[in-house]
């Protein structure tokens, strides 16, 4: 005799109901980066658009930062710690004893009853968490989750190194995403290039290394065509969008982008690379933190070592 599983009843829909960021004290111009690295304040503006960045200090570590965002984005979307279910943390730069970061930013939160999880898709980690946010609502697995991109890239890149150390910063970024009677978060479209990996990767040391030429041009062409397949997927157009919100890894990267998929003066394109540098996984959480009062369809691409890719449609 067969038996049938009783299955939790999920919802329609998902949405972002409030955005999060940390950003550590130290503000670092190019001028210093540059001593380093044997370059200039305007060689960095001309490859990369980055004017600062920010470099945590001792006290600044990834659950401190990873809290923080996450307390600013609860306290936006009025949920209390006690309400929330899961707690995602993306990052690629955990170092500490503890094997993962998500635990210990859910107890410091408050919600040590919370699901909790680490989620290693480098820089496009907030993508591919934002997706599995979305899976576990729809599917009753969860009710309000939040959702970090937490990182201290200062811990894994060689400050000497000309070709990475001007590009990365430090910082979170957090968003709660809720149950929604529409679908507030469009489908991803997601994959990734394993065979293409050493161009982005740790050296023997655990430090980052990029053969920044290959992962440039490999970016330019990814971006907007995975941008226009999660479009499709969402049953919308390039006119349609409010916000173009990618991983904040190089402005020239983001200019190309928004020229290939014809962005319109109405769309808001994100630009938080140029004061807070490419801060990994949390870059897109931080950089919707910083479009306050945008509303609409927003375009969200992540790309990074991997070489991995994702990309979906949110509204905001």
């Amino acid at each position: 005799m067969g038996t049938t599983l009783r299955c939790r009843p999920g919802h329609p829909g998902s949405r972002i109901l409030s955005a999060g960021t940390y950003r550590p004290r130290a503000e670092v111009g190019n001028e210093t980066v540059a001593a380093l690295i044997d370059s200039s304040d305007e060689w960095i503006r001309r490859r990369s658009g980055i004017a600062s960045r920010r470099h945590a200090g001792p006290d600044e570590d990834l659950v401190t930062m990873a809290a923080a965002a996450a307390s600013k984005a609860l306290a936006g979307a009025g949920v209390g710690p006690h309400d929330v279910s899961a707690v995602l943390v993306a990052t690629m730069t955990h170092r500490g004893r503890s094997t993962t970061v998500a635990p210990l930013v859910a107890e410091t939160l408050g919600a040590a009853g919370a699901a909790a999880m680490d989620l290693g898709a480098a820089c496009a980690g907030f993508p591919y968490a934002l997706a599995t946010a979305d899976a576990l609502i729809r599917g009753g697995a969860a009710g309000t989750v939040v959702l970090i991109g937490a990182e201290r890239m200062t811990d894994v890149v060689d400050p000497r190194d000309r070709g990475t150390a001007f590009l990365f910063g430090d910082g979170a970024g957090a968003v709660v995403v809720g149950p929604a009677e529409t679908c507030g978060i469009g489908p991803v479209v997601w994959g990734a290039d394993g065979a293409k990996s050493e161009m982005l990767r740790y050296d023997e040391t655990g430090t980052l290394r990029m053969q920044g030429p290959e992962v440039f041009r490999w970016a330019t062409s990814i971006v907007p065509e995975v941008a226009r397949r999660a479009l499709d997927e969402a049953g919308l157009t390039a006119s349609d969008l409010a916000a173009f919100v990618p991983h904040q890894a190089n402005l020239r990267i983001t200019t190309a982008a928004a020229r290939a998929l014809g962005l319109g003066p109405h769309v808001r394109v994100a630009t938080d690379v140029v004061t807070n540098g490419n801060t990994g996984a949390a870059s897109i959480p931080q950089a919707l933190a910083a479009l306050p009062g945008v509303k609409g369809p927003a375009l969200l691409v992540g790309f990074g070592a991997g070489l991995a890719y994702a990309a979906q449609v949110v509204d905001l």
